[in-house]
C-alpha cells in the first residue's frame, strides 16, 4: 500500500492543465521565432545591407534582453520556492525561452565576450548586477541572466556554469522550481568547470577550486561551505 501511494505521488508531481501545457509549448517557440525574425530582418531587402545587419544585431541581442526587463517589471518574480503552474513559474519559463537561442548557440555570446566590458554591459540589460572588470572565461554558460549579482574584479574560469534555478520535488512529491540569484563577492576567483546553482553565495576574496559543484543556497567563505537555509 505504501509503495503504490509513492508511485502515485511521483506520477502526479508535474501535473498541468491543457491550457497550461499549451502555454508552455507556445513559449517553447520563442527561440525559433527569435532566430527567424533575425533572418528576415537581414535577409529581406527593405534597406541597404548595413542597416539590415545593424537591425538584425539589435533584434538578436537587444530585443530579448529588453523584453525580459519589461516582463519582470510587469510580472515580478519573488525568489525562492515557486509552484509549478503558478504565474511566477510561467513568467520564468518565458524568460528562460527568451534566452534559449544563446544557450543553443553559445558562440553568439563568445563573440561579444571578445570586446572587453561588452558582455557585462549586455548582461546588465537583462537585469543582472555586474561589477567592473569582470573576466568571463571561455565556454562559460549562464541560465537566468537576470538573476546574477556579481561584484568587482571577479574572474570566472573556463566553462563555469551559472544556473540560478533548480527543479526538484518537494516533501509532498510535487515538482517545485527553486529560483534564487547567484551572488559572487568582490575579487573572487571561480575555478574552471564549476557549477553554481540557485542561491549560491561566494564571499569576497575567495578562490574556489576547479570543478566545484555548489548545491542550492550554499555559502562559501574561507574555503568552507555552509547552508544559508540552515543558518536561518
Amino acid at each position: 500500500m505504501e509503495s503504490s501511494q509513492t508511485i502515485k505521488i511521483r506520477t502526479d508531481g508535474f501535473k498541468l492543465h491543457l491550457v497550461q501545457r499549451l502555454l508552455m509549448l507556445g513559449f517553447n517557440c520563442l527561440p525559433l521565432l527569435h532566430g527567424l525574425t533575425v533572418g528576415l530582418v537581414v535577409g529581406i531587402a527593405w534597406a541597404p545591407m548595413g542597416w539590415r545587419i545593424a537591425s538584425g544585431l539589435a533584434v538578436l541581442y537587444l530585443a530579448p534582453a529588453l523584453l525580459a526587463r519589461i516582463t519582470l517589471l510587469v510580472s515580478p518574480i519573488c525568489e525562492g520556492q515557486i509552484r509549478v503552474g503558478s504565474r511566477a513559474f510561467f513568467t520564468w519559463w518565458m524568460l528562460a525561452n527568451l534566452q534559449m537561442l544563446f544557450c543553443r548557440l553559445p558562440m553568439l555570446e563568445e563573440i561579444i565576450r571578445m570586446v572587453p566590458g561588452l558582455y557585462s554591459l549586455w548582461l546588465r540589460l537583462w537585469g543582472a548586477r555586474i561589477g567592473r572588470l569582470t573576466y568571463w572565461g571561455a565556454g562559460l554558460q549562464i541560465l537566468d541572466r537576470s538573476f546574477l549579482r556579481i561584484g568587482d574584479d571577479v574572474v570566472f574560469g573556463a566553462a563555469v556554469r551559472l544556473n540560478p534555478h533548480v527543479l526538484s520535488r518537494n516533501a509532498q512529491g510535487e515538482m517545485e522550481l527553486t529560483l534564487a540569484s547567484i551572488v559572487v563577492g568582490d575579487r573572487t576567483m571561480v575555478g574552471g568547470y564549476s557549477l553554481l546553482t540557485a542561491g549560491t553565495e561566494i564571499a569576497a576574496d575567495e578562490s574556489t577550486r576547479a570543478c566545484l559543484i555548489s548545491p542550492p543556497f550554499s555559502r562559501w567563505k574561507n574555503g568552507s561551505r555552509t547552508n544559508k537555509k540552515a543558518e536561518t
